[in-house]
């Protein structure tokens, strides 16, 4: 009998002290290493638990099951893309370029535009959450999504391009209850040349 496969931590394609003074050591090293290996641990123990119902063919109430693994693996999938989308401090950030920079312009007028729709998503996002850059394919536009946790309000079907966790485990550590500055601060460690290929990707 085959093994089911499992999430996995992904490494981080960059070290812990590579995004200071954006964001601290200690805060990324808490954030990946105990946050979103939660999820990662969440997620595989309900799959766990579900193939061992099915084996026994035990009940399961599964309204809380379901919502309670798409709360971990919603976790896990955004958090990967958010280590993905971030770059060290000097080799990220500034204006967007290629293809991203194009639809950016004809979607919002310009870079300033979209950087100011999508901070005011980031910063209103209601409790904890993320901001999103979506794509929708449908209209072939570029959309911006606020997150609620990490499973209400998606878009199903739209492909994530950029996101930005504004979780408080997310900043805390660096900037207490001020999550405006953290925004602001994570235009420094955009990796844009990660969002263009995402886009180019569809």
């Amino acid at each position: 009998m085959v093994t089911p496969k499992l999430y996995v931590l992904p490494e981080l394609p960059y070290g812990y002290k590579d995004l200071e003074p954006h964001i601290s050591e200690e805060q990324l090293r808490i954030h990946h290493d105990k946050h979103h290996l939660a999820y990662v641990n969440g997620a595989n123990a309900i799959l766990e638990k579900l193939d061992k119902a099915r084996k026994d063919s035990a009940d399961l109430d599964m309204k809380s099951t379901l919502k309670e693994l798409s709360f971990h693996i919603g976790g896990h999938l955004l958090h990967s893309l958010f280590w993905g989308n971030l770059a060290p401090a000097g080799k990220g950030g500034g204006m967007p370029g290629g293809t991203i920079g194009d639809v950016i312009a004809k979607e919002f007028g310009g870079p300033d535009r979209f950087r100011k729709e999508f901070t005011q998503a980031a910063t209103s996002a209601e409790g904890s959450g993320w901001a999103a850059l979506t794509f929708c394919r449908k209209t072939n536009r570029p959309i911006i999504m606020q997150v609620e946790k990490h499973n209400t309000n998606v878009y199903p079907m739209f492909k994530i391009l950029m996101v930005i966790d504004v979780w408080e485990h997310a900043y805390y550590l660096d900037y207490k209850n001020e999550r405006a500055k953290f925004v602001e601060a994570f235009w420094n460690i955009v990796n844009w040349e990660e969002v263009n290929k995402r886009l180019e990707g569809l």
